[in-house]
Order: C-alpha cells, then structure tokens, then sequence
C-alpha cells in the first residue's frame, strides 16, 4: 500500500481523492483513458470503458501506459484481471487497418489473419468488402470506409483509419492578429486534432469552440463546410469567423431553410441537409458540390442520425467534432468515435472556471409543493400525461416571480418545454417568448436587445438548449425540460458561463414538483453537471431565502 491519490477498482472503476496532492498529476495521467462520471466535492468517479482505451490507443497511448499511470497513483494493489484487461482491449485496436494501395486503392490490411478470417465472415461486413488481394489484404469500396469503421467498432475490432485525408480546394484563411490570442487549451485542442486529422474536441459552453474552428480551418487553409443547429448559431459562426479571421462576407454563405448559399465556407443547418421531399434527401448534393477540405459538426452531440449515415461517406475529408459533452442520450458516442473521429481534446468545465475563461455557477434546486388539487390531479392522470402535468403546475409561476425579485435588473433567461406554459409564464412575467415558430429575424432583434440590457427577461422554449451568444446571461430558471435529459440541463447551464464584465456569478435555477416524476427526471438531468463538479443545493419553494435542506437523495 502507498499512499497514492487513485483507488482502482475490480469493476473498473477509479476513484479519485481530490484534495491529495497528487491528484491533478494524476488526473491528466487518466484522463486520456478514463471516462470521468462523477465529480462531487472530495472523491471523483472515472470508469475504464473499452471505447475510452481505444480513444486513446487512437490518440498515440498504449497499454504500457496506462498500466503505468495506474500502478503508479493507485494507493492499494490494482487488480491483475484489470490489468489484463486493459491490455487485451487495447491491443484489439489496430489489428485491422485501413490503408491505401498504390495498384488497389482503399485496402483492409489485417496484422493478425485470424481476426481477418473471422470478420469476412461477419453477415454485415461482408458486402462493404471487395476481392481478397493475399492472405492478409482485401479490397474495401471506398464509399463504405465509414460503414466498415462503424461495422468494426460494434463487433470489437475497431481499425485503425491510415487512409490519410484528401486536402480539398485550398482557401486562403488566416487568423486576425488584432486584439486576441488563442489561450493555451484552445490552442491545445487544435493542435490535438490536426495531429490525429480527424476527431472531437470536447470543451464547456462558453469557451470559445467557435475559436477553435476557426484555429482549424487556418490550419487547414481549405473550402470549409460547417454544419450547426440552426440558423442563429449559423449567423454567430458568421460574425465570429468575419471578426476573427481573414475571411470576407462574400467568402461566408448560408445554406439554411431561407437561403441556399454555396461558397467557399459554406454554414449549413442540420435541420436542411436532412429535409426529405418525396422520401429522399434533396440537399445531399451539398456534401459534393465543393471539393471540401475540411466538415466542422458543431454541437456533435446533437447529431441527427440521418448526418451520421453522410458523414460515413466523408471519410476522407478532414472532420472536426465540437460539443461541451459528449453525453448522447440516444447511446451512439461509438458513431461519433467510428465517423467523425476520436476524442482529441477534453477539458474539464471547472478546470477553466478556475483559470477565470467561464464564469462560476450556483446551481440551486426549488422543490414546489403542488396544491392539493394538483396533487389529486396528477394521482389520477394516465402514466404518460403525469411527468407534462408536474413539470408545467401552475404553482410554479410564483416561484419564478420570487426568484427574478432576487435578482432584479439581471439579465435572466427563463426556460421551459411546454408552449402553453410558456405562453402563461410571458404574460405573468411581461416578457416576450422566444419559442420554434418565431421568426429568425425576430429572434435575432429580441436577443440583440437582450445583450444591449433593454431586455431584462425572455422567456425561451428548447431554442436556449443550442448555440446561443448570449454573454451577459447571468440568471436561469428552469422550469421544464425534456424528461432526463442529461445533454440539455449542460447546454442550459451553458448559456450563463460565459465571463460577466463585472466578474459577477451564474445563478441555475430548476424549479422542480415534489412527490412527482419532475424531482426523478431532475436528479437525472443533473448527473453530467454533478460529473462536472457541480453540485445543487436544494431549497424549498416557500422559504427561498431560507438555509437551503440537505440533500440526502
């Protein structure tokens, strides 16, 4: 036994003690392979998942040293079957390689024939294959090199992609050098991905990911496609890009449901590419119509699974994944590691709360006792009506009136998922709504008047979940989101980081029914900031001001 900061564990987890003072040392030795999943105040959870090892076998690690990074800070003897363990998974990345060959192009080489004889005889990759060149080669159709890495990944034996990228049309792109700097992990991060020349960067909502893709197609220097969640987020990449790159309007164009511009950086909605007419995709021929040199995904997350089957044919265009998580409710993170790439850069939200780049947050919990009308109501409701009921009681506009009388004159964004809870919260607040159906030029004069302060409250629906520049944000309040959704409470949360000009705190409200499915769908939606080091106090709705219960759930 030594006194080591790590505990690892049989089931693979790792815990690690916070306040020793190793901890951070070890901490960046396991991050590269270990999945961080909870971050409370003294002990932090990380799990060693077979898609961690092989992001970072990917990203240049080998067992050697994790096995060394484990035994070094680990305080008790780390469990031989998990060693073991590390290394044969690891070690199952690669034996497969995607490669090209000078006489038959996209080839699958195998460094281990017998997991090529038991692949070719797997029913779903057989047909993405061509003829057998040798004993260890086969032919791969260049169209499936993406199918084939999702194929491989799913059975066990992820390949290794050493089919290189094509450089596309170049496009000259040159970071402004007036009045800023990339800081060091938004350098880092780009430097992490133009080494693996494809992969996700991972880093909280206002940290500048937006710069980061602007770093990369300097880098890149190439016609440049970017996809994001929808029109407004399209038009801040457009500002941020003119402002803080050698880039023109001209040179910027919008591909979206109310324009249909191809240039040479091209800014598309998910919402359009993936717009059936009759069946099929109209707007595919987006992805051919230049020679692109680089596919930014912004909020990769987010990804609709219709993107995923295009970005399977885009494997040899450089792919640059952005997201504040890679949480995925839907569970398909192994697509985003087989399509888009792996991860390249990951920094933890309160490590850049600390070097001062987001603001610190007080995330605070309401628990609302419903009237005993809406006690009897919901007892009675049909399963699937209960958790609307509980989230949009009309109990909770109260609260909402009390908490924005604690905060007065800041600029607060009140947030739910239900429309005619909406509309009763704008007309109880006197503040206008900003919700799927209003109009983009709307939106855009509401948010500017927001950013000026002439706006003191809006009231938002799930359009507050995606890329909104909003930096002087410095209240929340939730009042419903959609189920346990662990993705959305970090974008909401996200749209208050950004620094405040006076250094002022974030203050996440979540306005919860007691007794309800509401407080079990909240303690879900909570897991991935509690995993970030954010922790929620709880307090009960009729003594706001009062010391806060202790959380014993």
């Amino acid at each position: 036994m030594t006194d080591g900061p790590l505990i690892v564990q049989s089931d693979k987890t790792l815990l690690l003690e916070v306040d020793h003072a190793d901890a951070q040392e070890a901490r960046m030795a396991i991050a590269p392979f270990a999945e961080l999943e909870r971050a409370p105040e003294h002990v932090h959870t990380y799990r060693v998942t077979p898609l961690a090892l092989w992001n970072a076998r990917a990203a240049g690690h080998d067992a050697e040293q994790v096995v060394d990074a484990l035994v070094r800070f680990s305080r008790y003897a780390v469990p031989q079957p998990l060693l073991v363990d590390v290394v044969d998974t690891m070690g199952r990345y690669g034996r497969l390689q995607l490669t090209n060959s000078p006489v038959h192009g996209l080839v699958m080489v195998a460094l281990d024939r017998a997991v090529l004889e038991e692949v070719l005889r797997q029913k779903k990759i057989a047909p993405l294959l061509g003829a057998r060149v040798d004993d260890d080669t086969v032919i791969v159709h260049p169209s499936e090199r993406g199918h084939l890495k999702q194929a491989l990944l799913k059975i066990g034996w992820p390949a290794e992609d050493l089919a290189g990228y094509v450089d596309g049309e170049a496009h000259p792109i040159e970071l402004a050098e007036d009045g800023w700097n990339l800081r060091d992990y938004q350098r880092q991060a780009v430097d992490g991905f133009w080494a693996g020349g494809s992969g996700v960067v991972v880093l909280p909502c206002g940290a500048g990911k937006t710069l980061v893709g602007a770093a990369a197609m300097a880098q890149a220097k190439a016609t440049t496609l970017i996809l994001v969640t929808n029109t407004v987020a399209g038009r801040q990449w457009k500002r941020e890009l003119v402002a803080r790159t050698s880039l023109t309007e001209d040179e910027i164009g919008e591909y979206s449901g109310e324009r249909k511009e191809i240039r040479p950086v091209t800014i598309a909605t998910y919402q359009v590419v993936t717009r059936k007419t009759k069946g099929e995709y109209r707007h595919l021929e987006l992805f051919d119509s230049r020679d692109w040199g680089l596919v930014i995904y912004d909020e990769v997350h987010l990804l609709p699974a219709p993107v995923f089957r295009m970005t399977a044919d885009l494997q040899s265009r450089r792919r640059l994944g952005l997201t504040a998580t890679l949480v995925r409710e839907d569970g398909r993170e192994g697509d985003v590691f087989s399509l888009i790439g792996p991860k390249r850069y990951d920094a933890p939200w309160r490590d850049i709360e600390q070097q001062g780049w987001i603001a610190p947050a007080d995330c605070v919990e309401v628990r609302v006792t419903l009237t005993e009308a809406e006690r009897l109501g919901y007892a009675v409701a049909e399963a699937e009506e209960r958790y609307k009921m509980a989230s949009t009681a009309h109990t909770k506009i109260a609260v909402v009136t009390s908490i924005l009388k604690k905060h007065p004159g800041e600029p607060t964004l009140v947030i739910g998922a239900y429309l005619d809870q909406l509309d009763e919260l704008g007309e109880a607040l006197n503040a206008p709504i900003i919700q799927g159906s209003t109009r983009n030029k709307e939106r855009e004069e509401l948010f500017q008047q927001f950013r000026q302060g002439d706006l003191p409250v809006l009231v938002v629906s799930k359009v507050a979940n995606f890329s909104i520049d909003l930096p002087e944000a410095s209240v929340a309040i939730q009042v419903s989101g959609t189920f346990g959704s662990r993705q959305e409470e970090a974008q909401r949360l996200g749209r208050l980081l950004r620094p405040k000009g006076d250094g002022r705190q974030a203050h996440f409200y979540s306005v919860v029914s007691r007794d309800t499915l509401d407080t079990d769908y909240a303690a879900h939606r909570q897991r991935f900031l509690a995993e970030q080091g954010y922790a929620y106090r709880i307090v009960d709705a009729d003594d706001l001001l009062g010391p806060a219960i202790p959380d014993v759930g």
